[in-house]
């Protein structure tokens, strides 16, 4: 068949690889427009941009898929549209303009987790099974029926991060399968059983660490900011991001409490402590915590993250 791809991030990279690879034709690639990286602020391509560009594949760059977008895609005379992670909807009528519509790969467990961030909301909400699905894609959110999809143990201590490296490779194998399926004539689609749960794009906002909350849930919140939008605590008005954490040794601390116990930094919470492995304090590089804490100079062993509790 005829394929034409979207996607902008690079855990869509997988999917057009292995698309590329096939026996399938790839028309063309819809990303999104180059985007100011950095604190210079360069202008850069979108990881699908680039890889497309390293195979060769025309490229369509657009932030919307306006008239504009769509007459180019129309004449790319896809037979399937494939969706990864692009970043906009697809509307009428570019959604009905290929013969067999759009397909769409989604890292989660369909209906749960519809939205932006499924892997991020799964793991603050400390889903431990995760997965991916191919499906139909329809106007409604995520709500299309389902060709395929494969269950993923999260592993412990896993970020987001981590998980979506994961979900895309075998993401990739999952997609190329439903389009072999339905190059084939073979694909059956199943309905989508169950409650919804939505999975909104995450705001910086979303990666403060409430440490009044028990130690298990700012964990599940740290691997689910991490490292995108960036977990954080703050200190005298100050954001500190967090790189690194996990469940901490037994402490007598109060919530929002930071000591040095032994050699470590840990924070108290609500219930338990948070060990502080990797920080970044604003306008610093990323840092061991002890160093942190060591340049901090406080005559107090134990210094109260007020910010970080709500």
């Amino acid at each position: 068949m005829r394929v034409v791809f979207a996607g902008t991030p690079e855990p869509a990279v997988p999917s057009l690889r292995a698309l590329a690879a096939s026996s399938h034709e790839v028309v063309g690639v819809v990303t999104r427009r180059d985007a100011p990286i950095g604190r210079k602020r360069v202008l850069t391509p979108s990881p699908v941009a680039v890889a497309a560009e390293q195979l060769g594949l025309p490229i369509v760059k657009a932030d919307r898929l306006d008239d504009a977008a769509t007459a180019e895609i129309a004449a790319l005379g896809a037979d399937l549209g494939v969706i990864v992670a692009y970043g906009g909807l697809v509307r009428e009528p570019l959604l009905s303009m290929p013969p067999h519509g759009w397909i769409n790969l989604h890292f989660s467990l369909l209906p749960r987790w519809r939205g932006a961030a499924p892997v991020q909301h799964a793991l603050i909400a400390g889903d431990r099974v995760t997965g991916a699905a191919v499906f139909q894609l329809v106007p409604a959110l995520d709500a299309g029926d389902v060709f395929a999809e494969l269950r993923y143990d999260v592993p412990r201590g896993a970020t987001a991060g981590d998980v979506l490296t994961d979900l895309a490779a075998s993401g990739a194998e999952l997609v190329s399968g439903v389009v072999d399926a339905i190059a084939d004539g073979s694909a059956v689609t199943t309905p989508q059983h169950g409650e919804p749960t939505l999975a909104p794009k995450l705001t910086q906002a979303d990666g403060a660490l409430d440490l009044a909350e028990p130690a298990d849930r700012v964990i599940d919140r740290f691997r689910g900011t991490t490292p995108e939008p960036g977990a954080h605590v703050s200190l005298d008005g100050q954001r500190v991001k967090v790189l690194a954490a996990l469940r901490g040794p037994d402490a007598d601390l109060e919530a929002g409490q930071v000591a040095l116990v032994g050699r470590d930094v840990v924070a108290g919470t609500g219930e338990g402590t948070v060990l502080l492995r990797t920080v970044q304090p604003a306008g610093k590089g990323a840092m061991n915590a002890a160093d942190w804490w060591r340049g901090l100079r406080v005559d107090d062993p134990r210094i109260d993250l007020p910010g970080a509790v709500s």
